[in-house]
């Protein structure tokens, strides 16, 4: 049977603050094989993990990522607002994620946080970062914005690159096709057996986000997708063996 592969989203997101070393330790313990989180670019050049482009929603701080210094991004509380039990947990750097990554064999989905704001050079820098800790077998970089993969193919081409997308164009196949990369992201929702067909047949591993019912885990499982991407990486784990148990 295929050995569908489970990603924390952001972290064990749905137990543990996002895109936290406590949400990331958190799908480690848990068994999964690999997490998921998003990069963005402080003021004075920082990789930051946050998702959102703004501070307010997920930590102690407001505004822009951007125009926050690193020293002010250590001053944020990552985890008091999603409970106050992890009051105190900071916001990561990318460094510091990788760092504390050689302690386990988790992969990493690392998406470049283009989409919305450009970050000059930021593709850049996170090879340079994946470099310098030797992490090049254990990440995949996806972005919304196919420019910035590009960009890494050209900064990087042995380096794993993925395609992401929220709803797919009607062109997906000839997308597919004259891209050429090794991942396809969908959401979920956008994805059918004959989508995930074509992509299989032009060589692309298939990376769904995010499901988080048992149900959405079992119809993707039957698909036959490469990795399922969760915010319930334990409950994922569990219903995945169930099911296969039973297959």
């Amino acid at each position: 049977m295929q050995n569908i592969k489970i990603f924390a989203h952001r972290g064990s997101k749905g137990t543990h603050p996002e895109n936290t070393i406590a949400a990331f330790q958190k799908a480690a313990e848990t068994g999964a094989d690999g997490i998921e989180f998003d990069v963005h670019l402080s003021a004075d050049g920082e990789l930051v993990i946050i998702h959102d482009e703004t501070l307010d929603r997920t930590t102690s701080l407001t505004g822009y990522v951007k125009d926050h210094s690193s020293q002010e991004l250590k001053t944020g509380d990552a985890g008091v607002k999603y409970a106050k039990k992890f009051t105190g947990e900071r916001i990561p750097f990318l460094r510091e994620v990788f760092d504390w990554a050689k302690g386990n064999d988790l992969l990493m989905n690392v998406e470049i946080k283009t989409d919305k704001l450009a970050y000059d050079g930021i593709e850049q820098k996170i090879i340079d970062s994946i470099r310098h800790h030797k992490m090049e077998q254990r990440v995949i970089l996806s972005s919304f914005n196919h420019q910035s993969i590009e960009k890494v193919k050209l900064l990087a081409p042995e380096l794993e690159r993925a395609l992401l997308f929220e709803g797919l164009p009607d062109n997906l196949e000839q997308i597919l096709r004259d891209k050429q990369e090794s991942g396809f992201h969908p959401d979920k929702n956008s994805l059918t057996e004959a989508t995930n067909e074509i992509a299989k047949t032009l060589g692309y591993k298939v990376r769904p986000w995010v499901a988080n019912e048992e149900a959405d885990i079992i119809k993707l499982a039957k698909m036959g997708v490469d990795v399922i991407m969760t915010d319930f990486p334990e409950m994922a784990l569990k219903a995945l063996k169930s099911w296969q148990a039973n297959g």
